[in-house]
């Protein structure tokens, strides 16, 4: 383990540790892990990235642990085991868990419309460019809890193009922090869907709706259902929509410019309790918290003997959903992946560009975080930083570097 885990105070829950071991023992190299540290190490010191967590795991134990570089650049601090970072979508893991939980408990089917749950969903309309006018035809057949959990819904997000549907999104009210889960909900439901439910896969504000439907069904707000359920009983005790002003040293944050083109870098203040708990990008959590979700996800769904989700729903989970039928809108999924209920899901063993298993699972963070379960190799990664910009080349690099560490 390669750097020091920063003090605490006294008073602050502690996340217990995950078990480690020497990468040796778990059929990891260390020479090679090492390698990946420093270059990590390079990338910082070229003014890249101000500083990265990187953390393998295999056969149940953490074999390599690195903090390097520094958590803010406005800062001396080090970076920490314990910082804090905004993982945006490696949210949706968790809150796409949280609606299986709430199907293993009988409340939903998959095949459920959303409107038996969101009334406002229930007159959609798809938008249809016709010589730069948009027409709104009806939908083929309602939106469904599936197509939420897959991105087949015909939501999406205002930054993921520009046609006319999505300057609808870019004018509305979507990205305020100051509206409710329902105000949102009821937003999105009034605007026109960029295809018919089912059609395609549009990386999208679906799994923000998805936070939604579990506020209806469970009578909680988000944050509390997603505490009661899934954190506390995984002992993720620093996950939650904003974090306490005690832990104002722990903040990672980016350049206030992206060293790679020059633009402004903003991202939402951590300490900030938003009136939106959104289930698409609002958590904040530190790497040890999510490896401990990881860990759930790879034992088949429980940790340290408390089960959060059977076997069989992971399993459906993270397996592909969208078939050769579904066309894939944008370039969020590598070649040879498909996507299941809240993951993007490996289908090949070849085609992507960097190495990996066919079954995999992972999903990532707008700002840099980014996750993987390897079920074939017993394996997981978790890598933490906030540099939007440099995400994909991380992305891709940490994916190459500890595949080459596997024995």
């Amino acid at each position: 383990m390669n750097a020091q885990t920063a003090a605490r105070p006294a008073t602050a829950p502690q996340t217990p540790p995950l078990p480690q071991a020497k990468p040796e023992s778990i059929g990891l190299s260390s020479i090679r892990l090492q390698k990946m540290s420093d270059a990590f190490k390079r990338e910082i010191d070229t003014g890249n990235i101000p500083g990265v967590t990187v953390l393998v795991a295999r056969r149940g134990q953490v074999g390599w642990f690195d903090a390097i570089g520094r958590q803010s650049p406005a800062a001396a601090a080090p970076m920490a085991h314990n910082s804090i970072f905004r993982i945006f979508s490696m949210t949706k893991p968790i809150v796409s868990t949280g609606i299986m939980m709430l199907l293993e408990d009988g409340h939903l089917l998959l095949s459920d419309p959303v409107a038996k749950f969101i009334p406002e969903f229930a007159d959609q309309k798809v938008g249809v460019e016709n010589n730069g006018k948009l027409d709104l035809v009806p939908v083929e057949r309602p939106m469904t809890v599936q197509d939420l959990l897959r991105h087949t819904s015909g939501i999406t997000y205002d930054h993921t193009g520009n046609s006319l549907v999505h300057q609808l999104y870019q004018q509305s009210r979507l990205r305020s922090r100051k509206i409710t889960n329902a105000e949102h909900a009821a937003i999105v439901a009034s605007l026109p869907l960029v295809c018919q439910p089912g059609a395609e896969w549009n990386y999208s504000r679906s799994t923000d709706i998805l936070g939604r439907l579990i506020e209806v069904v469970s009578g909680k707000t988000l944050g509390a259902f997603l505490t009661e359920r899934i954190l506390a009983p995984l002992q993720m005790t620093e996950t939650a929509f904003h974090t306490g002003e005690e832990n104002a040293g722990r903040l990672a944050e980016p350049f206030p410019a992206d060293p790679w083109n020059g633009e402004k870098v903003q991202l939402f203040n951590m300490l900030e309790k938003p009136a939106m708990e959104s289930g698409g990008g609002g958590l904040v959590s530190t790497t040890m918290d999510y490896a401990r979700f990881c860990q759930m996800l790879l034992n088949g769904g429980s940790l340290d003997g408390t089960r959060i989700i059977g076997r069989k729903t992971l399993e459906l989970m993270a397996s592909d959903h969208l078939g050769p039928h579904v066309k894939v809108q944008g370039g969020m999924l590598p070649a040879g992946h498909g996507f299941g209920l809240g993951f993007a899901v490996r289908t090949h063993q070849g085609m992507a560009p960097f190495a990996g298993s066919a079954g995999q699972f992972f999903w990532s963070g707008i700002a840099g975080t980014f996750f993987w379960i390897d079920p074939k190799e017993d394996l997981f990664a978790v890598l933490m930083t906030q540099g939007p910009g440099q995400r994909e080349y991380f992305r891709t690099m940490v994916r190459s570097l500890v595949y080459a560490a596997v024995e």
